[in-house]
């Protein structure tokens, strides 16, 4: 494939198809409600089916290692998928946060076992950070790890904790089992529940060390905020394609709604949005698949455009939708939770401008 080339390939779109319908099939909208209930569903079948048997953990893993040779295009497209449906799967928080952490600071044994769907990983650091902030670590002390990180995405879920650590020559990267003693999981209340969160604290926990930490935590939210754009995508699609369907379908004083300019002009606009975000959101991933010198850029480009279309987008989904859009049991909540979840997530996009400020040398004042 030429290098700019945007479209989809058939290997894409073929995975693009496998994962919609397991979606469709195991996490239709009306179970994605149920994440929160009291007692919340059970989505880990789920997400064994997608790592294991699509085999989707292993993507960003080098086939020597076990996993599929693939890319942050294939990564893209998965998470595209996600945000179509709003899946409560950790694949962002251990398919690509972890791993590519793992990876770039020299792991094999740990990454081979994420890419085989046989353990599930999260990198501890805020869901909020961003690829340029600065990483303090969690202490490493005689004893072992001590120290506490707020809002980890995915922790609950998985087995095996990827921690920056402060080590006596900088940033490392460390493992931790999340069942180990002096290690401490509390789930968090979040907006989106349908991508939990939770406090670590670690008090004298025994690790091991995998290798520096600087560049493979850099590299891993560098490479998580560039896909995080495609999964803002997803939701943007979803609710533009669901709201033009009912504003041709909802008849209002003898009329379909969506024959009233003021409706028509929205939705043009909506149109018009997604499609820019469609690009700066493939860019992104191509970029980042093919190492290219603009990857920081085009992710600090989609992110800061991406995240707010895809909040508008919901937005408008819920309005346009009238009553029904306000109702628990209309999905239109569920996408309105995740656009702004996403909004947060790995830096604002008022932050990724201004990192895009310092990459072009455009000075802020």
């Amino acid at each position: 494939m030429s290098a700019g080339d945007l479209l989809y390939s058939d290997t894409e779109d073929a995975l693009r198809d496998s994962v919609r319908h397991l979606f469709a099939d195991r996490c239709p909208p009306e179970l994605v409600a149920r994440a929160y209930d009291p007692a919340p569903q059970d989505f880990s079948a789920v997400w064994r089916t997608l790592s294991a048997e699509l085999g989707v953990a292993g993507l960003l893993v080098p086939e020597s290692l076990g996993g599929a040779g693939a890319g942050a295009r294939e990564a893209a497209v998965v998470m595209e998928e996600i945000g179509r449906a709003v899946a409560p799967v950790p694949f962002l928080s251990s398919a690509v946060l972890a791993t590519v952490a793992l990876l770039a600071a020299g792991d094999t044994d740990t990454v081979s076992a994420l890419a085989q769907g046989e353990s599930t990983a999260a990198l501890v650091v805020p869901l909020s950070t961003a690829p340029n902030d600065t990483i303090a670590g969690v202490n490493l002390g005689a004893d072992g790890l001590t120290g506490s990180v707020s809002s980890v995405a995915g922790a609950g879920e998985a087995e095996v904790l990827v921690v920056p650590v402060a080590g006596p020559e900088g940033l490392e990267i460390h493992t931790v089992s999340s069942a180990g003693p002096g290690v401490q999981v509390s789930p968090l209340l979040a907006l989106d529940m349908t991508r939990p969160l939770a406090n670590v604290r670690f008090s004298a926990a025994s690790s091991s060390r995998i290798g520096p930490g600087d560049a493979a935590v850099a590299e891993a939210l560098q490479e998580g905020a560039a896909l995080l754009a495609s999964e803002q995508l997803g939701v943007a699609q979803w609710c533009f394609e669901t709201t033009l369907g009912y504003a041709k379908q909802r008849k209002q004083f003898g009329r379909t709604i969506g024959s009233y300019q003021a409706i028509k002009h929205r939705l043009a606009d909506l149109w018009f949005e997604v499609g820019s975000a469609t690009a700066a959101a493939r860019y992104a991933a191509d970029t980042c698949a093919r190492h290219d010198d603009d990857a920081a850029i085009a992710a600090a480009v989609a992110q800061a455009y991406c995240s707010d279309i895809a909040v508008h987008a919901a937005e408008e989904c819920v309005q346009l939708h009238g009553g029904i859009g306000m109702t628990w049991e209309y999905p239109a909540h569920l996408y309105l939770k995740r656009a702004k979840s996403d909004q947060l997530a790995l830096g604002t996009a008022y932050r990724h401008r201004a990192r895009l400020s310092e990459l072009v040398d455009l000075p802020i004042d």
